[in-house]
């Protein structure tokens, strides 16, 4: 493999953070960019993001800090965003160096509101970037049990295998497996979807649900899944594995998953507007309800749930009686 690649991350969330420590293990030098200029003094001084996973300890010799999102872009071959997919277009905007020739791979799990796009649909149609040189980071993986050093698996999904194989042997450590998949398309809508079904597993958790609906709810959002990717990009794909069907269950049942958290709060009484304002950090699955209910009009795939947690989020409509209709639609 090249190991001459230079690679930098853009985003200073738990993403982010998470990434720049499993790059850490394998690479003497990684570019990271972040808005936050406190934040990278205060990296400088104490070795750790004083916002998100503050457990992790750098090596600031590895680490190149920069505000400026273009000196990122001109020192990096492999550029690794993971920044709310909400965010991205405004930080694309502050681009002046070319992306030509450059691999991008996405962390984001949203679809870009600007364009109603998945991250990897955007490069490709915004910014002429060729499908081979733009890839996918999935999971199942929580940043904050990267934090942990837990045993965590990842999938790496690119049209060009080489190109693939040399993130994920960046990424690899004793507590990070990585595995590889052409499955751009379907991987990055996985990743959007399940989002989608954490925040209606939350809103369940909220409004009293116990553990045997949460079973049949996530069968069904498979299920689901599978028919709405299917719909939008039709190739050969096991809905099963763990970038599918893993990445599903983490964040629909885990204590660590945002989105999750976010359809509690919901289902327990708050609204939308004071339910983001409680958490420091932003649920994706709910900028990604209205895109997936519009892409939906189009596709016309059968999606009991993604409709009703749109119904609760953007209609305002009751959760208690959403739900009760949502499950006599379910088996």
């Amino acid at each position: 493999m090249n190991t001459d690649k230079k690679f930098a991350v853009i985003g200073g969330g738990s993403w982010a953070t998470a990434i720049v420590k499993m790059l850490s293990e394998n690479l003497s030098e990684i570019v990271w960019y972040m808005r936050n200029d406190g934040a990278i003094q205060h990296i400088l001084e104490n070795n750790h993001n004083p916002n998100y996973l503050s457990s992790i300890e750098f090596d600031t010799n590895q680490l190149r800090l920069t505000n400026d999102i273009n000196i990122a872009v001109k020192d990096a071959d492999y550029l690794i965003f993971a920044i709310p997919s909400a965010f991205l277009h405004d930080e694309l905007e502050k681009l002046t160096e070319s992306l030509d020739g450059k691999l991008i791979f996405s962390a984001i799990k949203g679809i870009i509101p600007e364009s109603g796009l998945i991250v990897g649909e955007h490069f490709q149609q915004k910014y002429n970037i060729p499908l081979e040189n733009i890839g996918v980071i999935t999971g199942p993986c929580h940043a904050e049990e990267v934090a942990l050093e837990r045993l965590s698996y990842l999938t790496i999904a690119c049209s060009n295998k080489d190109n693939a194989m040399i993130l994920a042997e960046k990424l690899t450590s004793h507590y990070i497996k990585c595995k590889t998949t052409d499955d751009i398309i379907g991987t990055e809508y996985a990743a959007v979807l399940k989002n989608i079904y954490s925040v209606a597993a939350g809103i369940a958790h909220g409004l009293g649900y116990g553990d045997n609906f949460q079973a049949v709810l996530m069968s069904n959002a498979i299920r689901e899944m599978k028919k709405f990717i299917k719909k939008v990009y039709k190739m050969k794909r096991n809905i099963n594995d763990s970038a599918y069907l893993g990445d599903l269950l983490v964040t629909g049942y885990s204590v660590f998953s945002r989105n999750r958290t976010f359809g509690s709060m919901v289902g327990k009484g708050y609204t939308v507007k004071s339910a983001q304002m409680e958490m420091r950090m932003v649920a994706e699955g709910y900028y990604a309800a209205q895109s997936a209910y519009i892409m939906n009009q189009e596709i016309k795939a059968k999606t009991p749930i993604i409709d009703t947690v749109y119904n609760i989020l953007y209609l305002g409509k009751d959760p208690k009686k959403e739900f009760k209709k949502l499950t006599e639609k379910l088996d």
